[in-house]
């Protein structure tokens, strides 16, 4: 019989090899489909903010440093900002009038507050400083949620040593914003997916610039992928569960816009893996000799 079908030449041959099952595709845990688990900033920092702790007030000889911003009254913006003083010196040499440093105590996710600073407060303020945008860009930033990356492929259980592999991601490839405003500041950054780097296990690396196509049932069983797919050359019957250890990882550019101005962060990624069983086909021959 005609084999119509990439299920077809498959099937036909875990039959020939006594290939019973194939591992299932495995997804990334996080809330609401989100790849917090493993999404992570290159080279360090998780990408799903992590925000620090609090330090204590300090002291300069006992006593409060240079600046009468009492943080303790302070009015905060609408992502909870404090000022707390700090007892070094200027950055960049002396002020130009009376005041203190601050650093800047931020809490956009409800969490431990992030620092941002120091910035400069007169003495005699009654009203905090505008945060600079590049400030509020941190705080945007600290609120993108990206989306794991969802592994899919076809043949769809086990795969077939020299038919070509199709991989694409059913989910996971979207551009993700977030926006961050405290008074006279308002600031949007933004993650978009560049590629995405698949291990297939066998010592193979295949980068793509895009998700990858999702194989349709009526293409030709034996064609490639017309811009993400793998060919295994070898069974995966040695290797640990006789299976492949498969992984994509998707690299994302961040950028930021806000209040005329506009910069860029470290690339961030995500990873997602599974495992691909791998089946070697024998061929049959029926004819007479």
């Amino acid at each position: 019989m005609r084999l119509t079908t990439r299920h077809a030449l498959v099937v036909a041959a875990l039959a020939l090899t006594g290939v019973t099952s194939a591992a299932p595709l495995a997804f990334a845990s996080g809330d609401g489909g989100y790849g917090s688990v493993d999404c992570i900033q290159t080279p360090s920092a998780a990408c799903d903010i992590a925000a620090g702790t609090r330090p204590n007030r300090p002291t300069l000889n006992g006593q409060q440093p240079i600046g009468t911003y009492d943080d303790s009254t302070a009015t905060e913006s609408e992502f909870g900002c404090r000022y707390v003083p700090v007892d070094y010196p200027a950055p960049s040499g002396p002020s130009p009038e009376p005041g203190g440093w601050f650093m800047v105590l931020c809490s956009p996710d409800g969490k431990d507050p992030d620092s941002h600073g120091p910035v400069w407060v007169p003495a005699g303020a009654s009203t905090p400083p505008t945060l600079s945008p590049e400030q509020v860009a941190q705080m945007a930033r600290k609120q993108l949620r990206l989306p794991a990356p969802a592994i899919t492929a076809s043949p769809s259980g086990t795969q077939l040593v020299h038919l070509p592999t199709w991989l694409w991601l059913s989910a996971g490839w979207t551009d993700s914003a977030a926006t961050a405003s405290v008074p006279g500041v308002s600031v949007t950054a933004t993650a978009t997916p560049v590629t995405v780097s698949w291990s297939m296990g066998d010592g193979t690396i295949v980068t793509c610039t895009g998700p990858g196509t999702r194989y349709q049932a009526d293409a030709d069983p034996k064609a490639s992928s017309p811009d993400c797919g793998h060919t295994y050359r070898r069974s995966s019957a040695r290797e640990p569960g006789q299976a492949f250890a498969v992984s994509a990882t998707v690299h994302w550019t961040v950028s930021w816009s806000g209040a005329g101005q506009s910069g860029t962060f470290p690339d961030l990624t995500t990873t997602n893996s599974t495992t691909l069983r791998v089946a070697e086909s024998h061929a049959l021959n029926n004819g007479s000799r």
